[in-house]
C-alpha cells in the first residue's frame, strides 16, 4: 500500500498512516486503499482488534486540498451537477462507516493535528488514545463548507451538542485536554510511543475475549446509540440468541478461575455470494 503500512501480530492488526511529509493528507488513493483493507480485514476476520496510528508530527491534516482542484470537481452549475454530488459523498461515507461496521473493536492512536476528515475518520471509531499535543478541528468550516463525511453525524454522539456546535461554527482547535474531559478520548499520553503501546495493550485485551461475544457488543453497542431502549433490548436479545454459546461461557469462566488465557474460535470469513462458483 501506498498511504498506509499493515501488520499483523498476535490477533491484532495495526494501520499506520505512513505519509508524514505529506500530513498524511487524505487523497483519492488514500480513500481507495483504505476502503480495501477494511473490506478484507471485515470479510476475512484475521484479527480480533485494529488499531489505527500515523506518522509525523500530525495524524492527519485531512481532506487534501488540492483534490478539489483535480480529482473532485463538482459541477455547481446544474442542478443535475449538484444532485450528482450525493453518490460521490456517499462513496465516501461509506468507507469510514466501514469502520464502525467492521467485525473487530477499532482503536485510533491519535499525535499532533486531527483535522477535517481525520475528525470523520476518528468519531467512526470505537476507542480514541491521543499524545498531549493532540487537537481537533472541524476545518471545513474555515475553507467555506459543512463537514460531509460523518463528523457531524458522529460526534453529537460521543460528545455534547453545544460543544460539537461551537467547534463546528467558529473551526477552533479543541485540545487534548479539552477533548479527555468532554470523553472524545479515552486516555492522553506523554509521547506517540506511549500512546501506541497503550492502544496495542488495549487491543490485546480486547483480542483475549470471544471474537463472536466483541462483534455482538458491538453491534448492541452502535444499535442502541440509534434507536429506542425498548427497540434496543428487542435487538438484544435476537443478537444474544445468535451469538449464544454454553461452550465458549464455559471456557471464558474456567480459564477465568484458572487465571488462563481462553481459548475461542475466531470469526469465519464472510463469503460472497457473487464469488461462488
Amino acid at each position: 500500500m501506498h498511504c498506509f503500512s499493515l501488520t499483523m501480530d498476535q490477533n491484532i492488526a495495526h494501520l499506520v498512516l505512513n505519509q508524514p511529509g505529506a500530513l498524511n493528507t487524505m487523497h483519492p488513493t488514500f480513500w481507495r486503499e483504505l476502503d480495501e483493507v477494511l473490506t478484507r480485514l471485515h470479510k476475512e476476520a484475521p484479527a480480533r482488534a485494529l488499531v489505527i496510528s500515523s506518522t509525523g508530527k500530525h495524524f492527519s491534516a485531512g481532506m487534501a486540498l488540492e483534490t478539489f482542484g483535480g480529482a473532485i470537481q463538482a459541477d455547481d452549475q446544474t442542478p443535475e451537477g449538484r444532485a450528482a454530488l450525493f453518490d460521490l459523498l456517499s462513496d465516501m461515507q461509506a468507507t469510514f462507516t466501514k469502520l464502525e461496521t467492521l467485525r473487530m473493536p477499532v482503536i485510533a492512536a491519535i499525535q499532533g493535528g486531527c483535522i477535517g476528515g481525520a475528525v470523520d475518520m476518528v468519531s467512526a471509531c470505537c476507542i480514541r488514545y491521543a499524545t498531549a499535543d493532540t487537537f481537533f478541528c472541524i476545518q471545513e468550516i474555515n475553507i467555506g463548507m459543512v463537514a460531509d463525511v460523518g463528523t457531524l453525524q458522529r460526534l453529537p454522539k460521543l460528545i455534547p451538542l453545544a460543544l460539537v456546535k461551537e467547534l463546528a461554527y467558529t473551526g477552533r482547535r479543541m485540545g487534548a485536554a479539552k477533548a479527555l474531559a468532554c470523553g472524545l478520548v479515552n486516555e492522553v499520553f506523554d509521547t506517540p510511543e506511549a500512546m501506541v503501546e497503550g492502544a496495542l495493550q488495549c487491543a490485546r485485551e480486547i483480542a483475549a475475549k470471544p471474537p463472536v461475544a466483541i462483534w455482538g457488543t458491538k453491534q448492541a453497542l452502535h444499535y442502541a446509540r440509534d434507536h429506542s431502549v425498548d427497540d434496543a433490548l428487542k435487538q438484544m436479545g435476537w443478537l444474544q440468541g445468535a451469538v449464544w454459546s454454553n461452550k465458549q461461557v464455559l471456557e471464558a469462566v474456567t480459564a477465568l478461575k484458572s487465571k488462563r488465557a481462553g481459548v475461542f474460535a475466531p470469526l469465519q470469513a464472510l463469503q460472497n455470494f457473487r464469488e461462488l462458483p
